[in-house]
């Protein structure tokens, strides 16, 4: 099998278009224009009909995990619509290479695009060094450059989140959302503007604080989870907008939280297991740098006053010692009962966990500890929610609608 798959090559560059599958949809377009200012051809699927779950348990394994069905069902369903030419078509798919199974379901993937269309290849985007000869390659300034990417993609969902369950003017967040990311792209490709970040979030804090908004505060939800569940509006069936049309704040963790716990997560083995290897070098100079940024974005938005900024990643291992060791890093291991303290530590006392049927890790780690997280925060009014193919979307509604109703009696 490892030799059948087709391979993408670099001439492929100039005739391929690379179908990117939706999980974070800010953050993903930012991340769509920088490797298209690279030469890359790259298109977001945004696709949510029943078919895409149909197409994934044709491919897929039923016992697979939700995320690995609904990634590859959503590639099916597009070089099957007869939009996209096999023949110059490729597929782009995330892997942390970590030991669950949604950063291996990469074979999955290729098995189920060799056995329908053999000639579309399969790209691995990961830090990991699992691909050695495709013809995909990041370079460090353009590693560097994603970086940002998701530093504005983080400053974007956070404030637009703050905004649009309050604007007056129905759509005003998402215009200034849309100017905002086409701005960051142009930045993108010109030279070394998009680092000058002190001026930027200012000007993207500013052009949201314009926004007029309702003063009469809201319930705040917390989302937390599993990470492809808990940001693909495809995989949580539009949970931001559902919470919205509830009358409720939508919380959502920023997406670096989960970079750094990747980073952190590789010099804590290393720690706990004794040794010291290039791998764990790497990833401690990373986390300080990335930690650093972050600090940076933080410290922005408290200057600025009107938002409130993301949580501090310290602090974040700071709770989660209170609960868990670090060593649990299979999943979001520790990193989601760390965010759900910090919600609830901070006025969030309302949370979805959002979950793949399936994944027993975070199960463990959100479920599981969920009873401790509320002996310490009697207030707090968690719900996990199961996502799997045989989960009715009015059933998860009918929960989180019976949450809020404890919300409001509060």
């Amino acid at each position: 099998m490892a030799e059948k798959y087709a391979k993408f090559t670099e001439d492929m560059v100039k005739t391929h278009t690379i179908l990117v599958p939706d999980m974070l949809p800010i953050h993903f377009k930012l991340l769509i224009s920088i490797f298209e200012s690279y030469g890359y051809k790259m298109e977001l699927l945004q696709t949510d009909s029943r078919a895409v779950v149909d197409e994934g348990l044709k491919n897929v394994h039923n016992d697979t995990c939700y995320p690995a069905l609904l990634v590859i069902g959503q590639f099916m369903e597009a070089l099957k619509s007869g939009r996209y030419d096999p023949n110059k078509t490729a597929l782009l798919i995330t892997q942390t290479g970590g030991g669950c199974r949604a950063s291996n379901y990469i074979h999955l993937l290729r098995k189920c695009a060799y056995e329908n269309f053999p000639q579309v290849p399969v790209v691995s985007l990961n830090f990991s060094g699992l691909e050695k000869d495709s013809g995909f390659k990041i370079t460090a300034v353009m590693f560097l450059k994603l970086l940002y990417a998701v530093l504005y993609g983080d400053l974007l969902m956070t404030v637009y989140n703050q905004c649009r369950p309050y604007e007056l003017v129905k759509g005003a967040s998402k215009k200034t959302l849309d100017i905002w990311q086409k701005k960051l792209a142009k930045l993108f490709s010109s030279g070394t503007k998009y680092m000058n970040t002190s001026k930027f979030y200012k000007e993207i804090l500013d052009d949201f604080a314009k926004i007029e908004r309702s003063k009469v505060k809201k319930v705040q939800v917390g989302i937390v989870g599993e990470i492809y569940v808990k940001y693909s509006p495809l995989a949580n069936n539009h949970l931001e907008d559902f919470l919205i049309s509830e009358g409720c704040e939508p919380v959502v963790p920023s997406l670096l939280e989960f970079v750094m716990y990747c980073a952190v997560s590789k010099t804590n083995d290393g720690r706990l297991y004794n040794f010291k290897n290039k791998t764990t070098f790497i990833n401690g100079i990373g986390y300080k740098l990335i930690y650093g940024k972050q600090k940076q974005l933080i410290k922005t938005m408290k200057k600025h006053g009107v938002f409130t900024p993301p949580h501090d990643f310290e602090h974040l291992r700071h709770l989660a010692d209170k609960y868990i060791n670090q060593g649990v890093s299979m999943g979001e291991g520790w990193l989601i009962p760390a965010e759900m303290a910090a919600l609830v530590e901070t006025g969030t006392e309302n949370i979805v966990c959002a979950q793949p049927f399936g994944c027993l890790p975070n199960h463990i780690v959100a479920k599981g500890m969920s009873r401790a997280i509320k002996d310490d925060f009697p207030q707090a009014n968690i719900v996990a929610i199961d996502y799997d193919p045989g989960a009715t979307r009015v059933n998860q509604e009918n929960r989180i609608k019976l949450m809020l109703a404890n919300a409001k009696k509060k």
